[in-house]
Parts: C-alpha cells; structure tokens; sequence
C-alpha cells in the first residue's frame, strides 16, 4: 500500500485493509485446519493445532473459518473498495478450493501453483490504495509468486518424513531431496533476477535493495545444495526467506516513499 501511494496511504485505509487481510487469511487458514485435521493428527509439525489436538471440534473450526472469511470480504467491501473485496476473496478461495482441496495431496507442484494464493495480498494492497491493478503490483504479485517455492521447499526437506509418513507428494518425497535442492537454486536465481527488474518502476535505490538481499539468498540455496548430510543450511534458508520477504517489502516501500 505504501508502494502504490509513494507515502503513507492514510491511518483508516490501512488499519481497515489490515483488518480485512487478516480475516481474509485467518479464516482461509482455518478452513485448511478443518479439512486437513487427518494429516495433521500425524504429522509433528501439525499436530498439536487446535482440531487434531482436540481443542476445536471440527465443526467449530470450518464455522469460524467461514465466518472470517466472511467478515474480511465485507470490510473489504464497505471499508476499502469492491476491487480489493473481489481479490482478497479471490485468494482465500484459490487457497482453500484450489491449493487445499485439490493440489496439496495431488501433485508436487502443488506447491508451485498454490503459491498464487500466498501471492494475492500485494494486489490487494495495491487495488486498495489505486482501485486499480497496475504492472508494479502484478510484479509484486509475481515476486512472492516466485518466492514460495524456495520457501517452502526448505521446510519441507526438514519435514519430508511428515510428508512422506501422511502421502502428500511435496516435492522432495516425489523427486528426492538432490533434485529438490536443484530446484530450490533454481528458483532463488529466477527470484532474485525478477526482484531487480522492480528497479524500471522504482529506480536505481529498488536494484540496490534486490541484490543486498538477494546474495545471501542465492548463496544459502547454493549451501543448501552442496549440504552433505543433515539440513542445517536448509533450516537457515527457510528462516532467512521469512526475513528476506519482510525486508524486501520494507525497502521497496521506503525507496517508494524517496523517489515519489
């Protein structure tokens, strides 16, 4: 948001669109919860949520889901515009119907096409401050698009046995953890290379901020790769790739607010 104002896009409109984006995501979340209760119950990085554990019915869980999904839509709605009401719904049902329902237990790339969902909220933000969606907000989309699998690739190498133990096909069950790696590079490359061509809309300062968090991205993919046995620099990817998004963000707003 504050990329498409160049500044602070206002205190209502952000803390409406926040409030929005946060029911839009806690009930699409929710709603995962409720349907993937089974593989949760087995897996150790699930299975101490609210609906596995037994602290949530099921049923309660899909209501509230549901209902928060609900509520985002129409503070979208009433509080921001129908554009950005239409997205962020959008999002929660590719989510929910497409990545849950469908790919998630379907096919490796579940992960490649599922991240569409994780990339909506930029157009969203976007939309909310110009009512529109224009080429720097698709880029946005696209650089969370692309940055997904990396992501989550390196946390599900830490937890293939999971994965393996409930047959869901993420990727290094599938294809093995070498070509897994192979991908993970891959994909960084395509990342940070797309990350600098943000620098046509923002200027010299967005080309900086793409390769100072872009190398050390690319050489832990490069790390992760040549690991010879345990998942230690895998673990540090998927920590640093939370980070890298944070900051990336964070700097592309500040140079948006400096070049206006």
């Amino acid at each position: 948001m504050v990329i498409a104002a160049r500044g602070w896009p206002g205190l209502g409109l952000s803390a409406a669109a926040l409030a929005g984006g946060a029911c839009a995501s806690g009930g699409a979340a929710a709603i995962n919860c409720w349907f993937d209760r089974d593989i949760d119950a087995v897996m150790g990085r699930t299975r101490h949520r609210p609906v596995p554990s037994g602290r949530i019915r099921p049923e309660a869980a899909l209501a509230f889901g549901a209902a928060l999904s609900v509520a985002g839509f129409l503070l979208f709605l009433i509080l921001v515009n129908p554009l950005a009401a239409g997205l962020s719904a959008a999002g929660g049902a590719f989510y929910v119907f497409v990545y849950t329902f469908w790919l998630k237990r379907s096919t490796k790339s579940n992960i490649v096409i599922g991240g569409a969902a994780g990339a909506v909220p930029p157009l969203v933000g976007w939309a909310a401050v110009t009512h529109g969606v224009g080429p720097l907000g698709l880029a946005l989309f696209a650089l969370v698009f692309l940055w997904t699998p990396p992501h989550f690739w390196a946390l599900s190498l830490i937890v293939r046995r999971d994965y393996a133990a409930v047959a869901v096909p993420m990727r290094p069950v599938v294809v093995g953890i070498r070509r897994t790696r192979t991908s993970i590079v891959g994909y960084t490359l395509v990342l940070v290379a797309f990350s600098c061509s943000l620098a046509i809309w923002l200027g010299p300062a967005e080309l900086l901020v793409a390769l100072l968090l872009g190398a050390p991205f690319i050489a832990l993919s490069i790390l992760v790769l040549r690991e010879a046995s345990g998942m230690r620099w895998a673990r540090q990817l998927f920590h640093f790739s939370i980070l890298y998004l944070f900051a990336f963000f964070l700097g592309s707003a500040g140079v948006a607010v400096l070049v206006r």
